[in-house]
């Protein structure tokens, strides 16, 4: 497939979606970061989650060996939220399948802030399912 859809499920082509954010563009909103990093988890970018991950909450290392062992099935954003200029949320479901061939869904709310012109994922907060 010469001009593949975006693993965010967005359903534009990887080449117009997250791609440009993958290759060091600024993501122009929190949403547009939220879809990239889950885009690199399905694309197993160790390097992009870690430089997209705010360095206050940011683990020491995410390796792409930790990446290793789960499929991911799906993204629904369920709200975006902006709180001022520097602060958003963004609410999610992400379907994904363990290397046990379980199927579950993440559902979060995700903060983000924008320093010096990038957003950056600071932190998520389980939701009930």
């Amino acid at each position: 497939m010469a001009n593949p859809l975006c693993p965010c499920y967005s359903g534009l082509a990887y080449s117009a979606c997250c791609q440009p954010l993958h290759l060091g563009q600024p993501a122009p909103n929190a949403e547009s970061l939220m879809r990239s990093r889950y885009s690199a988890y399905a694309l197993k970018m160790a390097d992009y989650l870690n430089q997209s991950w705010h360095s206050s909450t940011r683990p020491k290392t995410l390796t792409q060996a930790e990446l290793q062992g789960i499929k991911w099935l799906g993204l629904s954003i369920l709200e975006t939220t902006t709180q001022d200029a520097q602060h958003a949320t963004v609410t999610f479901k992400a379907r994904f399948k363990t290397d046990q061939n379980k199927t579950q869904t993440l559902h979060e709310t995700s903060q983000f802030i924008l320093q010096n012109g990038h957003w950056f994922y600071v932190a998520g907060k389980l939701q009930p399912s």
